[in-house]
């Protein structure tokens, strides 16, 4: 199958940060598996011992609360009666044994690989910087602003 008909773009806005962990919702990969979100979670609830906490957890009220306040469209997850499901990269992996869609798995893999990618070049980045700044003192303002930025764009991201 040809794993570039899903967008690595709707794959990497689907990833959260949640209980300090990249995770993805039972709705988003729902959609991306091609079935209904109850399919997805009656399939995961046959086959519980494959998903421990590691691997898949329900958001509390107050985490499920805060990241709608945090998506802009809301409409994507409809009016649910209970929290979602979170399921971290191990549990995505662990779906692809469950609902059997190699288009999904291959790109969603893809995505969580590039993420490591990118906070390991973060990494290097960083130790760049720190580099500099104790060579040379006049750019330490330039450069701590600099630091500042990349440390607000990770915290909001995935690096």
């Amino acid at each position: 199958m040809d794993d570039t008909l899903i967008p690595e773009e709707k794959i990497f806005n689907s990833i959260f940060v949640i209980r300090n962990q990249k995770a993805m919702l039972d709705s988003d990969l729902a959609k991306l598996y091609g079935v209904e979100t109850k399919v997805l979670n009656q399939a995961v609830k046959r086959n519980i011992e494959r998903f421990p906490n590691d691997f898949m957890f329900q958001l509390t009220q107050n985490e499920w609360k805060n990241l709608k306040s945090q998506i802009v469209t809301l409409s994507q997850w409809g009016g649910r009666r209970t929290s979602p499901y979170a399921f971290t990269e191990q549990g995505v992996a662990m779906l692809s044994s469950v609902l059997k869609s190699e288009q999904a798995i291959i790109a969603i893999m893809r995505v969580f690989v590039k993420i490591r990618q990118y906070a390991v070049n973060y990494s290097e980045l960083l130790a760049k910087i720190d580099e500099l700044q104790k060579s040379d003192k006049e750019q330490n303002k330039h450069i701590a602003i600099i630091y500042k930025i990349i440390e607000e764009l990770v915290k909001e991201g995935f690096a």
